[in-house]
């Protein structure tokens, strides 16, 4: 059940089966669902010499008669019309189409009226129709992913085409692992089960025999979920490498752009953090940044003992295996290198932003009470000059989402000091957010206060103290996670769609979160996988957040919520 490996198999099977010389043909969706799981050299190996974008494929006229075209693209009524007519207009000796989701009849028939050459050889449809980050996270990269957060009537075509390339890539998840789940969704989202429902009609109505695999002793669970019930994780600080990174720096299909930094060579200035391509990051992507100092100086010592022995070069044989070794060599260095320039940058952007001290105030207002005291620290910081306007208005935000019922002078008065003191933030979004996902609008129980098992959690955690203040807060996904384990998930909360029931407990589960989800929340469905023989999860969503995307897309709802509202 793990993404990544469904994908790659895809693509071998995809270029091994057919010989010879090759372009790869692509469009802005697949490029990252290959380039994620499939590196250049790998490609070369196949016997693919050339990777174009279906855009700049109809631009050119040139023949190209000795190469097979390869096509790896979406079903849309886009790439369609392009694919017409560049058979219609051939420049390769074959065409080779493969689809990473499902054809309509409609659209073969067009296909074959265009193919008067015959230069076809196949069409195939491939489920990869989405993004996989790592085995047990996929994204579907989605541009639009503020729709979430608007009413169906402020903009429904929009709204449909969001709801369509969220079935669509859940499908393909589906497909590419041969199950049926039995799917549920969260009560209080009308978008988590518009979702659910057209995902159920499309599995169970309209292709229930591509779905029909072999049965399961239980059958999976897709759950769908959405982004605002819990929207402290996406505007915390993070101290673990991989989310860590993107909170900081950023990271887009594992590659990480760095020439912002200036300074640095050319091959370095976008770098790959995989953890199918690079040992040391699979091996500390979950850990906290303190210990990835630690373990990024005893990488260091390795290579330098490496480099030591390649210097003592005396006879044919040393200079033999220095030559053998050389790739190895490079390799070892290039990673060395990446990881002492991210981890450098990173510490500098702790120091600049102050982010401890940020980071420890976040911390309590997540996973601690005592609204006096928070009122306290989060104006000091608001006063503090060396705390960016971004970490400023976190601040008021998370102290807004836990004691929005609570103090309502102490509340507006924050309001306001943000306001003098980062004016670039536009009035209202604070509230925009309480609106969007208040304690009115949430389902789970965010800060644990509603629940008894979780207050008497938080009392026990409270009395025996914690490792780490900055890693304590733990997503609510973990709970949602814990809560299916048990077989104890509502289904007052989470309804089921139609009339498929889960018997006993699912051994595969797919939460699917509209909004994006975190790296904190990969992270913490890794370590519950790694925990639990029982049962596997595996998460998904529209997009992969940081602080800075989750607000961008909080702005840009408010912005169509306001022109919207003056139309009404």
């Amino acid at each position: 059940m793990v993404l990544v490996t469904s994908v790659r198999d895809y693509i071998n099977r995809m270029l091994q089966d057919i010989s010879g010389m090759k372009v790869l043909i692509l469009d802005s969706e697949t490029v990252s669902n290959v380039s994620i799981v499939y590196s250049q050299s790998e490609l070369l190996q196949k016997e693919v010499f050339l990777v174009e974008m279906i855009d700049s494929i109809s631009a050119s006229k040139e023949s190209m008669s000795h190469l097979k075209a390869v096509y790896f693209i979406r079903p849309t009524s886009e790439n369609i019309q392009k694919l017409r007519y560049q058979i219609g207009n051939p420049r390769f000796g074959e065409y080779h189409l493969f689809f990473s989701n499902l054809l309509k009849d409609t659209q073969i028939h067009n296909l074959a009226d265009s193919d008067e050459q015959e230069v076809v050889q196949q069409v195939q449809e491939y489920y990869a129709d989405f993004v996989a980050g790592d085995p047990y996270h996929f994204t579907l990269n989605m541009a639009s992913n503020h729709l979430y957060m608007l009413p169906a009537v402020v903009d429904p075509s929009g709204l449909q085409r969001y709801a369509d390339r969220v079935v669509d890539g859940i499908a393909a998840v589906f497909l590419a692992l041969k199950r049926r789940p039995v799917i549920r969704y969260q009560r209080t989202s009308d978008t988590a089960k518009r979702i659910a429902q057209e995902t159920a009609k499309l599995m169970y109505q309209q292709e229930s025999g591509l779905f029909d695999f072999r049965r399961t002793e239980s059958s999976p669970l897709l759950l769908v979920i959405d982004r605002r019930d819990d929207p402290v994780t996406p505007l915390l600080n993070q101290w673990t490498y991989q989310a860590m990174v993107h909170e900081l720096i950023g990271l887009q299909d594992n590659k990480v752009d760095l020439r912002a930094i200036g300074s640095l060579p050319k091959d370095q200035q976008e770098v790959v953090l995989s953890s199918e391509q690079d040992a040391f990051f699979k091996s500390n992507m979950y850990e906290n940044f303190g210990d990835i100092g630690m373990n990024i100086k005893r990488m260091v010592d390795d290579f330098q003992q490496v480099a030591k022995s390649n210097q003592n070069i005396q006879t044919v044989e040393d200079m033999a295996r220095f030559v053998d070794n050389y790739p190895e060599y490079k390799k070892m260095q290039g990673n060395v290198s990446k990881h002492v320039t991210l981890v450098t940058e990173m510490s500098k952007l702790v120091e600049a932003r102050k982010l401890m001290l940020v980071s420890q105030t976040e911390q309590d207002l997540a996973c601690n009470g005592g609204q006096g005291a928070a009122y306290e620290a989060v104006t000091d910081l608001l006063n503090n000059d060396s705390v960016s306007d971004i970490d400023r208005l976190r601040l008021v935000m998370l102290y807004a989402l836990r004691y929005e019922k609570e103090n309502p002078v102490q509340l507006m008065q924050l309001f306001n000091k943000l306001a003098s003191r980062s004016p670039k933030y536009k009035p209202g979004l604070v509230q925009f957010l309480l609106k969007q996902a208040g304690v009115e609008k949430r389902t789970g129980d965010l800060f644990g206060n509603r629940d008894l098992l979780n207050i008497a959690r938080n009392m026990a955690r409270g009395l025996k103290g914690v490792e780490n203040v900055y890693t304590q807060h733990q997503p609510l996904l973990f709970q949602t996670m814990e809560s299916i384990t048990r077989g104890r998930l509502r289904d007052v909360d989470y309804p089921f769609v139609g009339d498929h029931f889960q018997q006993g407990r699912p051994q595969e589960v797919v939460i699917f979160m509209v909004g994006g989800t975190t790296y904190e929340e990969s992270r913490s469905v890794a370590l519950q996988n790694a925990t639990n023989a029982g049962i596997r999860f595996i998460l998904g969503g529209t997009a992969v957040l940081n602080s800075k995307r989750f607000l961008k897309d909080l702005e840009e709802a408010q912005r169509i919520s306001r022109s919207g509202s003056h139309m009404v």
